[in-house]
């Protein structure tokens, strides 16, 4: 295990302590909340954060631990939390709790301007991701958490990472290389949870515009494939999945638009017949009220497919952006992420909470295989 001022000379590989795979989290952009609520999550969550290994810049984080020293809540002082630059994640396992394992990736940046766009965030960033992306399909990590990126930011980094719209489609591509096939033949796709709701999206980062030509019956069977399968390791059983439908009211019977009948029904009779247990389209006004776990009743669904990106993320973040996670179906390792972005309006300021986080921390731990407390 290295000091806070020298990296270690271990080697690499299992843990000489029998430890399982350590949990990896990325920092995300440097000038956004990502490196404070990782920070935070270390200081305060010892339970969540055993064994994890921060990927990322050891001065950022060094600067995001300083931040939350220097912020801690009235009458819960904070020590300053330790950084050891490890040169291994296996090495995460002999750090103590409270401290931070830092694996260095990529050339040591300045930490830059808080809240500023800066391509060399965006970049420092987009390694971090793609370093412990590979580590996770190597087996070298169990699972993967990763704080936010700026998108602009990851646009001004460049090639390759221009390339990407945000940490999905990098995951992906790195996923598809790893197995040797093309993209197209990695599909994924995005769930967003809370302990109230879970949704699936058809489509992801792409315009309105765009997300209805990808409502297709292929593409909508594809997504209840993906998610019937995820779901099904999760929940340990066959889940109950709900469809939202495009238009308004479902498109009442072809009144409001013909997606439901001539592409989304057809998705749902051959998800039927290969044994799902799924809805016909039902109006997206109230199916996710429908399917929302409420302390007095437990919701009708497991999940509702959603045709686009903010009919399905909408309803989850109202819920509460503390408690939602992101996860990843379909790939070939476990992802999860907060559900909020890089907030460069507060970073720097002590004031992010690190609740989202801590809730994608626990998720991973538990699709993992890891212990949760």
């Amino acid at each position: 295990m290295a000091s806070q001022t020298s990296t270690s000379s271990a080697p690499g590989g299992a843990s000489a302590t029998g430890a399982p795979p350590p949990l990896a989290i990325t920092m995300g952009d440097a000038a956004g909340i990502g490196p404070e609520i990782v920070a935070r999550a270390f200081a305060g969550h010892p339970e969540l954060t055993a064994g994890a290994v921060v990927f990322g810049d050891a001065a950022v984080m060094r600067r995001a631990a300083a931040v939350v020293a220097g912020h801690a809540p009235a009458g819960r002082a904070l020590p300053l939390l330790p950084v050891l630059q490890v040169d291994s994640a296996a090495e995460a396992a002999q750090v103590p709790p409270r401290c931070m394992a830092v694996l260095q990736v990529g050339d040591p940046i300045a930490p830059p301007p808080w809240g500023r766009i800066s391509a060399e965030a965006g970049r420092a960033a987009a390694l971090a991701v793609q370093a412990a992306a590979r580590a996770a399909l190597r087996g070298e990590v169990a699972a993967l958490v990763t704080a936010p990126l700026n998108k602009e930011a990851l646009a001004a980094a460049g090639a390759p990472f221009a390339a990407f719209p945000g940490h999905t489609e990098l995951l992906q591509a790195e996923a598809a290389a790893a197995r040797g096939v093309a993209v197209a033949q990695m599909p994924v796709r995005m769930m967003l949870a809370s302990d109230e709701l879970r949704t699936v999206l058809v489509s992801i980062h792409v315009s309105l515009r765009e997300a209805i030509d990808a409502v297709t019956t292929d593409n909508v069977l594809q997504t209840l494939r993906i998610a019937h399968a995820s779901l099904g390791r999760l929940l340990g059983r066959a889940p109950r999945l709900a469809v939202a439908g495009l238009n308004p009211h479902a498109g009442e019977g072809g009144l409001f638009g013909r997606e439901e009948i001539d592409l989304i029904a057809p998705a749902i009779a051959r998800a039927r017949a290969e044994g799902m247990e799924v809805s016909d389209p039902l109006p997206p006004d109230t199916v996710f009220m429908r399917a929302r776990h409420a302390a007095d009743h437990a919701g009708e669904f497991d999940a509702v497919i959603a045709m686009y990106h903010d009919q399905g993320l909408i309803p989850v973040k109202y819920l509460g952006l503390e408690q939602g996670v992101n996860v990843t179906l379909g790939l070939p390792l476990v992802r999860t992420s907060p559900d909020h972005g890089t907030a460069f309006d507060i970073a720097g300021t002590g004031r992010a909470d690190a609740a989202s986080l801590c809730a994608a921390l626990r998720m991973a731990r538990r699709l993992a295989g890891l212990p949760v407390h």
